[in-house]
């Protein structure tokens, strides 16, 4: 093995030794105090991983590595650090407190679901226009194991994108906000039988979207193939041809709603840099 370079931030180097997995690359973590990692190549790939190293160095929080960790990232990871691997468990602990809860309270109340809880959860949960807090616990809801694990995959990657590159208050305030407005566009126009972080992921989306497009000198909060394909998505759900059933409305009030605080967002930011 040839040491290729040494990275202050675990997180960050397991996305770079994920992304080199995508590219069917080989690289390995190496720390003696859990902190500082060392990262080695073989040397068959060194000259194949050099100028990726070079340019993760130029940027190591591009959501490229974000996602290759979800995309071909191991429950565990190379690094060992006093018998331990630094695996999924230490990269939700480096998420927000806003992050992690979203995550746990919908995991629990899933959770108590399959444990028999369903009718009284969900009464007490569903959207009721006449109790606000209703407004925005549908989020919270999921009602299968692929349903919870698709929302949490992308709220968990697209949110850490957002607070790592715009703060903790711009996904505090998005959360809410397009948990408000998606859950109302679904009652009004369909019903209150409906949950799920979908329709916040979608805003989270439009987020991202319109940020970079309004930033492109800032890395990409997410790539333009990412945003085709659930916008291909979006579009299939109302053609209703897919095998599950959708809270378009929500999805769509959430990603209108995402994409509209991003330019309000960065209105505001202009007019306070230009007073």
């Amino acid at each position: 093995m040839i040491e290729l370079g040494s990275l202050n931030n675990p997180r960050a180097a397991q996305g770079f030794i994920d992304y080199l997995k995508s590219q069917g690359l080989d690289g390995h973590l190496h720390s003696t105090d859990g902190s500082h990692v060392i990262i080695s190549v073989s040397e068959e790939h060194f000259h194949q991983v050099q100028p990726l190293w070079a340019e993760f160095t130029q940027n190591p929080g591009h959501s490229r590595y974000q996602q290759a960790s979800w995309s071909v990232g191991s429950t565990q990871s190379p690094l060992k650090y006093q018998g331990q691997s630094l695996n999924l468990k230490a990269r939700f602990k480096a998420l927000s407190w806003l992050n992690q809860s979203v995550s746990v309270l919908s995991i629990v109340i899933y959770v108590a679901f399959l444990l028999g809880g369903f009718e009284s959860i969900y009464s007490a949960l569903q959207f009721n226009p006449s109790y606000p807090l209703t407004w925005f616990t549908p989020a919270l809801v999921h009602f299968s194991a692929i349903h919870i694990v698709f929302n949490l995959i992308w709220w968990i990657s697209l949110g850490d994108n957002i607070e790592k590159q715009c703060g903790k208050l711009s996904l505090i305030g998005l959360f809410f906000i397009t948990a408000l407005i998606s859950s109302w566009a679904q009652y009004l126009i369909v019903g209150p039988n409906f949950g799920g972080l979908s329709g916040v992921v979608y805003g989270l989306l439009g987020y991202c979207w319109i940020h970079s497009f309004l930033n492109p000198q800032k890395p990409a909060l997410v790539s333009t193939s990412i945003v085709g394909f659930m916008l291909v998505w979006l579009v299939l759900g109302f053609a209703d041809v897919l095998f599950v059933g959708m809270a378009n409305w929500a999805h769509l009030g959430g990603l209108v709603s995402g994409m509209a605080f991003a330019y309000t967002a960065q209105l505001f930011t202009k007019k306070h840099t230009n007073s």
